[in-house]
C-alpha cells in the first residue's frame, strides 16, 4: 500500500480538502474550508498544515479568521443552513478557552441539526509536561480535559490519543456530518503533540471520498396507512418544519398543498416552505404563531408533520391541537422526532421523497370547500392585520412591526434575513413575508444571543449573489459584534439593523407578564436605593460609534416622524453598496406587535409577596388549563406502536 509521511495536522488538512457530499445530481465539498483562531496547541500542528497547503496549493484548503471561536462556529452553522446541510466549515481552537469558546456554538449546532466540525486542541497526550498552561486539572479522573465538555453536546465525539486512531475518527466524523437524520456539532479532539507527530497515511485516505446523502423513503404499509389517514380527515392541517427547507421539498409541498387544499402552516426553521402569498399558506404556527394557523390547529383532526421536532413554541406548549380527537401524522428523517406526541402515524423518511409518494397516492382527495373559505378568511383577516401593523405611524421612536415592515419591503425576493434572539424572532416569525425559500434564516432552535450578525457572515459566504439584512437588538449586539471587523477584513457583503431600545425587549415584555415589572431588563445606571436598574438614566451608549470603530460604514436614522421612510432609503442605499454597512435606528420596546393566540408555558412563582406576581400566577394558572398530553388514538387499535 503506499504511503506519505505526514503530521496528523497535515493529514487531517489533506483528508477533509477531498470530501464531498453528493445530493442527486449536486457534488459539493463537504468541508468548505477551516476557521482558525491559533494559539498554543492548534498553531503547530493544524495551523501549521494550514500554512503549509497555503503556500504549495492555496486553492486546497480555504482559511478563514475569526474573532471569537463561538462566533466561527456560528459562521459554519449559517453556511450550512444556506447550504441545506449538504456542505459546512471545519473550526480549529486552540488549548483551553479557546476550545471552549466553542461550546456554545456546539449546542446551537446539534440543537438546530446542523453540520459543523469542531477540532478543539487538547493538553498532551504524553503527559510530560504535565499540567501545562490551562489545562483543566480534575482530582478524580486524570483523562478529563474541557474538551469533555463537547460530549453531550456533540453527535460524534472522539479524541485522537495516538496518530494511528486518526483514520477511524475522521471516517466517523464525516459519516455523521453527511447523515440528514444523525448531524450536529462534530468534534475530534486533539492533543496538541499529537497534531505534530508524523506518521505513514495511506494515500487511499487523501484521495477524493464522495458521501452521498440518505433519502429514505415512506415504507408500503406508512404509506398506505398516511392515505388512510388523510382520507379519514375533515379539517388536517399540515406543520412544515425545517426538514422541507433541508430536503428543498419546497415544490413538492406546494403540489401536495395546492392539489389536496389541505392548509400548510410553518415553524421558524420550516418558513419559506411555501411563499407567504400562496392560498394554502396560513403562516407560523404555535407560540409566535398567526391566529390563522392557530385557529386552524385548535379545530384540526389531524396534524401532519412534515420534517418538524415539534419543540414548545410550535406546539404552544402543548396548548395548540384543542380537538379531541386530533391525531398526529409525523414525517421525519429521524426516527427521534417522527415518534414524538405518541403519534399516529411514526414515519421515517425524507420529506421530499414522502411527499412525492403521497402525492402519486392520494387519489382524488381534497379537503371541503367550507374548510377551505374558512381557513381562507382567517389567512385574509391576519394579512390585513400586518398589513395595518406595516403602517408608517409616523413616531420618532416607531414599533418594531413598522421596523420589519420596512426592510421587508425594501429587500429584493431573493435577499435573505438573518436572526437569532430576542423578541425580533417572534415577530418575524408571523409577520415576516418570504418570497424565496432561503429568504428566512432565523436560528430559533438555540435563540442564541449573538449569532446574529456571525451569522450572516455565514449566510453571506454561502451565496454573494444575495444581500444578507441582518437583524439584531441592541442587547444581542453587545454580545458578540466584533465579527464585524471580520465582515470588512474578507469584504463581505452584510447589511445590519440595529434596533436600539435600551434593553432586552423580549425578556423585558415576559418579565412584565410574570409579574417582575421588567426587573433587571432595562440598559439604565444602577440604583443601589432599589437594588435594580429599573429607575436610573438611560445608559450613554453610542452603539453606532462603537459599529463605525470597527470599520463598517454606518448609517444613523435620528428620531424623527421621518424614521421609518429614512430607515426604507437606508436599506436601499446599502443594497446599493459594495460593501457591508450598519443602520442604526431607535424603537419604542412598549409598542407590541399583533397578537397570534399563541401560548408558551414559563412558569410564575407559585408564592410571593409581590402583588403582581400573584396576580400573574393566577393568570397562569388559567391558561395552563388549556395544556393538554398530546396523546392521539391509534387509527387502528393494536396496529400502530404496540
Amino acid at each position: 500500500m503506499a504511503t506519505k509521511i505526514m503530521t496528523v495536522g497535515q493529514a487531517l488538512v489533506e483528508f477533509l480538502a477531498n470530501q464531498w457530499t453528493v445530493d442527486g445530481d449536486t457534488r459539493v465539498r463537504t468541508i468548505a474550508g477551516t476557521f482558525g483562531i491559533f494559539g498554543h496547541g492548534n498553531i503547530a500542528g493544524v495551523g501549521q498544515a494550514l500554512k503549509q497547503v497555503a503556500a504549495d496549493r492555496p486553492t486546497l484548503m480555504p482559511y478563514h479568521q475569526a474573532r471569537n471561536e463561538q462566533a466561527m462556529v456560528h459562521q459554519s452553522v449559517a453556511y450550512a443552513r444556506m447550504n441545506r446541510r449538504l456542505s459546512t466549515f471545519a473550526c480549529t481552537a486552540s488549548v483551553g478557552p479557546g476550545a471552549s469558546n466553542m461550546l456554545t456554538g456546539a449546542a446551537l449546532a446539534t440543537i438546530n441539526r446542523l453540520p459543523t466540525l469542531l477540532l478543539p486542541s487538547d493538553t498532551f497526550a504524553n503527559r510530560r509536561p504535565d499540567p501545562v498552561l490551562q489545562q483543566l486539572e480534575a482530582f478524580q479522573d486524570g483523562s478529563i480535559s474541557v474538551n469533555d465538555a463537547f460530549r453531550p453536546l456533540s453527535k460524534y465525539f472522539d479524541r485522537v490519543q495516538r496518530p494511528e486512531q486518526l483514520f477511524s475518527a475522521c471516517l466517523s466524523a464525516l459519516r455523521v456530518l453527511t447523515d440528514p437524520a444523525e448531524t450536529g456539532a462534530v468534534t475530534i479532539a486533539l492533543p496538541e503533540d499529537v497534531q505534530t507527530e508524523a506518521l505513514e497515511v495511506p494515500l487511499e485516505f487523501l484521495m477524493p471520498r464522495e458521501w452521498r446523502v440518505r433519502r429514505p423513503k415512506l415504507e408500503d404499509h406508512d404509506l398506505s396507512a398516511a392515505i388512510e389517514l388523510i382520507n379519514a380527515s375533515k379539517s388536517p392541517l399540515i406543520i412544515a418544519g425545517g426538514g422541507v427547507i433541508y430536503s428543498d421539498a419546497q415544490g413538492e409541498l406546494e403540489s401536495f398543498a395546492s392539489r389536496t387544499g389541505i392548509p400548510v402552516s410553518m415553524t421558524q426553521a420550516g418558513v419559506g416552505s411555501l411563499l407567504w402569498n400562496h392560498p394554502q399558506n396560513l403562516g407560523s404556527v404555535g407560540a409566535t404563531g398567526t391566529t390563522a394557523a392557530n385557529r386552524t390547529a385548535a379545530e384540526a383532526d389531524l396534524v401532519i408533520g412534515i420534517g418538524t421536532r415539534y419543540s414548545d413554541f410550535t406546539t404552544s406548549s402543548r396548548s395548540a391541537f384543542q380537538n379531541a380527537e386530533v391525531k398526529f401524522l409525523n414525517i421525519n428523517i429521524a426516527a427521534f422526532d417522527a415518534y414524538k406526541h405518541s403519534a399516529s402515524l411514526p414515519a421515517v423518511a425524507d420529506a421530499r421523497e414522502a411527499l412525492k409518494q403521497l402525492i402519486s397516492a392520494i387519489g382524488d382527495f381534497k379537503v371541503s370547500n367550507t374548510y377551505r373559505e374558512k381557513y381562507a378568511e382567517q389567512k385574509r383577516s391576519w394579512d390585513s392585520v400586518v398589513d395595518l401593523s406595516f403602517k408608517d405611524q409616523r413616531r420618532a421612536q416607531p414599533s418594531q412591526t413598522e421596523i420589519i415592515g420596512a426592510v421587508n419591503a425594501a429587500m429584493e425576493p431573493q435577499d435573505v434575513v438573518v436572526c437569532a434572539a430576542g423578541s425580533l424572532p417572534g415577530d418575524l416569525h408571523k409577520l415576516w413575508r418570504v418570497r424565496d425559500p432561503l429568504g428566512y434564516h432565523v436560528e430559533y432552535g438555540y435563540s442564541c444571543m449573538g449569532y446574529e450578525i456571525a451569522g450572516g457572515i455565514g449566510a453571506a459566504r454561502a451565496d454573494k449573489s444575495r444581500d444578507v439584512v441582518v437583524m439584531v437588538g441592541d442587547g444581542s449586539y453587545l454580545m458578540m459584534h466584533t465579527e464585524i471587523v471580520t465582515a470588512v477584513a474578507e469584504g463581505i457583503k452584510v447589511i445590519i439593523v440595529l434596533i436600539q431600545n435600551h434593553g432586552y425587549a423580549s425578556i423585558g415584555n415576559l418579565s412584565e407578564k410574570l409579574g417582575l415589572g421588567r426587573y433587571g431588563t432595562k440598559f439604565r445606571f444602577r440604583d443601589e436605593s432599589t437594588n435594580g436598574h429599573e429607575s436610573g438614566e438611560t445608559l450613554p451608549v453610542d452603539l453606532a460609534a462603537n459599529a463605525e470603530s470597527l470599520g463598517i460604514k454606518v448609517i444613523r436614522v435620528f428620531e424623527s416622524p421621518e424614521a421609518i421612510s429614512e430607515l426604507q432609503e437606508a436599506i436601499k442605499a446599502a443594497k446599493r453598496s459594495d460593501t457591508s454597512t450598519l443602520i442604526h435606528i431607535n424603537s419604542d420596546p412598549s409598542l407590541p406587535s399583533p397578537a397570534g393566540g399563541g401560548w408558551w408555558d414559563v412558569p410564575v412563582a407559585e408564592v410571593s409577596t409581590l402583588d403582581e406576581t400573584n396576580r400573574a400566577r393566577d393568570e397562569y394558572e388559567v391558561l395552563r388549563k388549556i395544556q393538554r398530553p398530546l396523546m392521539s388514538p391509534d387509527p387502528k387499535e393494536g396496529t400502530i406502536n404496540e
